[in-house]
Parts: C-alpha cells; sequence; structure tokens
C-alpha cells in the first residue's frame, strides 16, 4: 500500500486534508467539550472555511496543520501542526505549533506524540529557528502538553521553543 503520509509516528500518520475530512471536523468544531476554550463553537460552514484556510496555509508556506488519523484504523482525530500567527502582540509574527482532536481520542497521547514528531519535523525537515503556542490560562490540558513536549513558559501567556534548546 502506498504511504500517503508526510511524516508519521509509531501510531499517527501526518497528511494533507481530504474533502471527506471535513465532515468529522465539523461534528468537532460544533462540540462544546472540544470547543471549550474557544469563544464559540463552529458552524458548518465555519469548520469548512477553516480547512480552505489551512488548505491556503500548506499552499502559501509548504507546512500547516496536517490532517492527522491513526495509522492502523485510518481514522481521521483531528489535526497537529503549524500555523503562521500574524494577530498582533508581542511575540508575533511567529509560527504557532497547535492541536485541536475530537474529545474521543484525548488522554491517550495522542497530542503529545503529535506535538513532539511536528516539532521535529518544523526544526529538521522545514528548518524553522523557533516554535511558539499559546492558549488561554484556563486550558491545563494544552499547557499539560505544551509542557510535555518541552516548551518554555514565557509571561504565562506564550510557550516557545527555539532551534538552539531543541538540538
Amino acid at each position: 500500500m502506498e504511504n500517503k503520509y508526510q511524516f508519521e509516528t509509531e501510531r499517527l500518520g501526518f497528511r494533507q486534508w481530504k474533502e471527506e475530512d471535513k465532515i468529522p471536523f465539523a461534528n468537532m468544531n460544533a462540540n462544546t467539550k472540544v470547543m471549550k476554550y474557544f469563544p464559540n463553537i463552529l458552524s458548518r460552514e465555519q469548520s469548512d472555511e477553516f480547512v480552505d484556510k489551512i488548505t491556503n496555509h500548506f499552499i502559501e508556506h509548504g507546512y500547516g496543520l496536517w490532517a492527522v488519523e491513526i495509522k492502523i484504523t485510518r481514522e481521521f482525530i483531528g489535526f497537529i501542526g503549524f500555523y503562521n500567527a500574524t494577530f498582533e502582540s508581542y511575540f508575533t509574527p511567529c509560527v504557532e505549533i497547535g492541536w485541536r482532536l475530537d474529545n474521543k481520542y484525548w488522554n491517550k497521547g495522542y497530542a503529545t506524540e503529535g506535538a513532539k514528531a511536528c516539532l521535529k519535523y518544523g526544526f529538521n525537515i522545514i528548518g524553522l529557528n523557533a516554535i511558539y503556542s499559546f492558549t488561554s490560562q484556563l486550558n491545563e490540558p494544552s499547557i499539560n502538553v505544551m509542557k510535555k513536549i518541552g516548551l518554555i513558559d514565557r509571561k504565562n501567556i506564550c510557550h516557545i521553543l527555539e532551534l538552539d534548546l531543541f538540538m
């Protein structure tokens, strides 16, 4: 069988988005548990627009928020990857690492496993010099992933991993 993954871990495959990912992704984005730390859940239209933005980001930058699936079952579980943050802040513009997984895949180590693989890919293949992550201070699950992957807390807002610290 042809390997369709851009890169992979023992359990996860990272690939480009497919049209059939839009329905489970929209379901995730409409799930109040998944979207707990976001201002709102997303409508189907908003979710599809987000997939279009992700696709365009890949075209423009050559990297982005990869669709992630469990290799053994080929189940789409969400995204993990990079996005160029350009909103106005003391730490932008920057490359952000982020993840959003369907809640039925939480507490299985997928976010940590996938984020570690993305960091390795980002520094060693893409050639990034620094990778940031940020979330609400209330989002303890994401903060825990940030800690597990070695991001350094800066001002309780932004977590950063720089190339010299990663090597």
